[in-house]
């Protein structure tokens, strides 16, 4: 944008997060009802509030801040079960995937923020994972083997929304590299189950369910909060609230075009999504610490899980039925 960059950002040093929100009224003062969000350093969710320590008896392990859409730490969990029949593969071509997912699987750069000059490193099995995840904790299966996808560490969030309309059911992720068997497999469940906002997933929800796998990249730093472009960053930012305290609150690359938003409009509910609550003033505004990033992202239904899995059971001539794990190594 023509604009002075400061020296790259660490995406290490990231302790907010955040995928999705309804639409909000955008003022000068806090909406009414909402939580807020961000968090003093340590982690945020999609769509609340929460101070630095997160939910009570939702400790992450050290080092590894876990974080929810809009605001608040979360904990993991694991477990895994089936109770009707599913083919045994996910991995292998677009078959039963929507055009984004197909798409996606075929174009290198494809994605937000993508380059087009490099392959992208999201796919459709991360998603089929995610679902045999949450698919064996909810039926009490033993969990999912090994996928055979690269396990190379990324910061990530998993994102599941359900219904026709596709309302928000859970967001929590992390801005701390993780390899990405472990961290997908934590935060499938961490997201699904304990993203404060919501209660935990049942199986009844499961065919109506739609995830998402986003994998950030290309942190920077920059001195001027209106250097980033909606819809193709995702930006964190961190400011001083009106009590001294540090605060940190992040919008996902797709979140400020969905909400049809404009920088301001977004920075302001970032601002608010964080907690504070004094007026917003352009002076205040310029205060605001900006990391932007990038993201690819992949998602898939669970009726696009099913039907990819069946294309894999049928092809292979298996004429059982076979738990999600058997097509892992």
């Amino acid at each position: 944008m023509g604009r002075k960059r400061c020296v790259g950002g660490d995406g290490s040093k990231m302790a907010a997060g955040c995928c999705g929100v309804k639409k909000q009224k955008l003022s000068s003062s806090p909406p009414s009802g909402s939580a807020g969000a961000g968090g003093g350093g340590s982690g945020s969710r999609c769509g609340g509030a929460a101070a630095a320590g997160g939910e009570p008896g939702a400790l992450p392990p050290p080092g590894v801040p876990r974080l929810n859409g809009l605001a608040g730490l979360a904990g993991g969990a694991a477990g895994c079960a089936l109770s009707q029949p599913l083919p045994p593969s996910c991995g292998g071509g677009p078959a039963g995937l929507s055009p984004p997912a197909s798409s996606l699987l075929s174009s290198p750069g494809a994605g937000s923020g993508g380059t087009g000059c490099r392959k992208m490193v999201v796919s459709a099995e991360m998603c089929c994972f995610c679902f045999d995840v949450l698919y064996c904790h909810l039926y009490g299966y033993q969990p999912p083997r090994s996928p055979r996808f690269t396990n190379d560490p990324y910061p990530l969030f998993v994102t599941w929304k359900i219904g026709r309309d596709k309302r928000l059911r859970g967001c929590i992720g992390t801005f701390s590299a993780m390899n990405l068997h472990s961290g997908l497999r934590e935060y499938t469940l961490t997201s699904a189950l304990k993203d404060s906002r919501f209660p935990p997933m049942t199986r009844d929800e499961l065919p109506r369910l739609f995830c998402s796998v986003s994998l950030l990249t290309n942190f920077e730093d920059v001195c001027d909060y209106m250097d980033w472009e909606v819809g193709v960053h995702g930006i964190r930012i961190e400011f001083i609230n009106e009590k001294g305290s540090k605060r940190t609150a992040t919008y996902l690359p797709e979140v400020a075009k969905e909400q049809g938003w404009d920088h301001i409009q977004t920075i302001d509910s970032l601002l608010r999504k964080g907690g504070y609550k004094a007026p917003i003033t352009n002076e205040f505004r310029k205060t605001i610490k900006l990391t932007r990033y990038r993201s690819e992202k992949m998602t898939m239904s669970y009726t696009e899980y099913l039907a990819h899995r069946q294309h894999h059971h049928f092809q292979n001539g298996i004429g059982h039925p076979l738990p999600p794990y058997n097509h892992y190594s």
